[in-house]
């Protein structure tokens, strides 16, 4: 794992390790990234508490509880879906904090309106209200994948700190 991504993984363990809390996430287009950069950091059983890859959609529905007519709806890869993902997490896991990834990691599979690397990431917390951000990182696959574990950290840095 590169140094950026490590760090910014530490942090976030430190962070929740003080305040005694837990993280949890869900994960679709980077298939585990996210949850693979915060588990690499020694100690990380201390604050991390569980993560889901619910690449499909009937995994965002029979892990997360997101209803099917909201994905027929708005698509997987929506605003709507990703803030549900979140809660889903809150409400399957013991975790006081939460993030989810979902998005278009190409190299196929974009359109015209949500063309590849359209990401949107949602972070929620059990006393706080939820929170989507849509991105539009360019690049191959895998650069989209770590542009988007980059962003879900830093969203969670922020997010924690308010």
């Amino acid at each position: 794992m590169d140094t950026e991504l490590s760090t910014l993984a530490a942090d976030v363990g430190a962070r929740l390790k003080r305040s005694a809390q837990w993280l949890a996430t869900a994960e679709s287009c980077t298939g585990g990234g996210l949850t693979e950069a915060l588990t690499a950091i020694p100690g990380s059983s201390a604050w991390f508490e569980r993560g889901f890859i619910t690449y499909s959609n009937l995994a965002k529905q029979e892990l997360l509880g997101v209803p099917e007519e909201m994905i027929a709806q708005h698509g997987a890869v929506s605003a709507v879906v990703a803030r549900a993902m979140a809660e889903g997490v809150l409400a399957h896991s013991h975790a006081q904090f939460a993030i989810a990834i979902t998005g278009i990691a190409g190299p196929g599979g974009g359109s015209a309106e949500k063309p590849v690397g359209t990401v949107i990431i949602a972070w929620a917390g059990t006393q706080r209200e939820s929170r989507e951000q849509q991105y539009a990182f360019v690049g191959d696959r895998a650069m989209i994948r770590r542009q988007s574990v980059l962003a879900a950290l830093q969203g969670l840095l922020r997010y924690i700190g308010e």
